[in-house]
């Protein structure tokens, strides 16, 4: 993705279609991955990503 806040991008999609694809999840673990840190942006938004699945506005989507 190549963003300096692609993480919170990734975050944006997930709550806009109200679901955590396994296609976002993995986008997100690669950013984490290349990146070796987190910015305190994106740290909010995986916050909130999880504040919201755990309410159950957002669901978790397995791979079929």
């Amino acid at each position: 993705m190549y963003t300096k806040y692609a993480i919170r991008q990734l975050v944006e999609k997930a709550l806009d279609i109200k679901k955590l694809t396994p296609e976002i999840e993995n986008e997100i673990n690669y950013e984490l991955t290349a990146m070796g840190y987190i910015s305190d942006v994106d740290y909010e938004a995986l916050e909130l990503l999880m504040s919201e699945m755990d309410a159950g506005r957002v669901q978790l989507v397995s791979s079929r």
